[in-house]
């Protein structure tokens, strides 16, 4: 792969991975995470997530956008459990006595998530869905496991182009949301009128395959090969887990 766009931008160093390699690594790297219980380790885990997304050059207020939605997702939980899991006390809320082992196992728990995220976004979220899915294919994963992700991938873009053109037609019509019994069932025939026409859609699809020979695999036309940087990298990371278990252990 070249390191070049035809436009003269370069690409970024977990860019020019195999992407077998970006696989193997967030997976490596989300087992070790969630291995680790010391907050010191942790901490460094964060610290590589981090230098991962800078490596991959992630715009910094889209990503913040998304680890903070999924650490609200957890909120509820992670607030929760200074109060259910015991341990000695350490404030008060409302009556409620907040236990340290409940705020500890809370601390943990959003380093992982966190890291795991980060690590996740640097190494899969910049990878296109077509070359990971090629990438599991060359994994050694399911044949119909990979097909399925690559039409799951391709079909929501098709699926919210058609809704987008359903919503269009209702709002030519006059249609406006709001609190009634009409909104609510104009809103039921939308969705309605997508699942038919998604299964409509996709009958004539799978015919126009079968016609074109598809025999349930996707033939994979490009070769991609672990160069040295595949192999420098993966000895950094290696180093890099080594490390974080022996801070965990220590």
């Amino acid at each position: 792969m070249s390191s070049v766009l035809p436009l003269g931008i370069t690409l970024s160093p977990l860019a020019r991975l195999d992407p077998r390699s970006r696989v193997l690594a967030a997976f490596a790297f989300a087992v070790g995470v969630v291995w680790c219980q010391s907050v010191a380790a942790l901490t460094f885990a964060c610290a590589l997530a981090a230098g991962l997304a800078v490596l991959a050059r992630l715009p910094p207020l889209s990503t913040l956008r998304r680890v903070l939605a999924v650490e609200g997702f957890m909120l509820l939980t992670l607030a929760s459990l200074p109060f259910t899991m015991g341990g000695e006390p350490v404030f008060t809320l409302l009556g409620f006595a907040a236990g340290g082992d409940g705020l500890h196992r809370a601390g943990i728990l959003l380093l992982k998530s966190s890291a795991v995220l980060l690590a996740t976004l640097a190494l899969l979220g910049t990878l296109d869905m077509p070359a990971l899915g090629h990438a599991l294919a060359r994994l050694g994963l399911p044949v119909r496991f990979v097909a399925l992700f690559l039409f799951t991938v391709r079909y929501i873009d098709v699926l919210h182009r058609e809704y987008a053109r359903l919503r269009l037609a209702m709002r030519a019509r006059g249609f406006r949301p709001r609190a009634s019994l009409h909104c609510w069932r104009s809103l039921g025939h939308l969705f309605g009128m997508l699942l038919v026409g998604s299964l409509e859609r996709s009958e004539r699809i799978d015919a126009a395959m079968r016609c074109r020979g598809f025999d349930g695999r996707f033939h994979l036309l490009d070769e991609h090969r672990p160069g040295r940087l595949d192999w420098g990298f993966g000895a950094v990371q290696t180093a890099s887990l080594l490390l974080l278990a022996v801070l965990d252990v220590w």
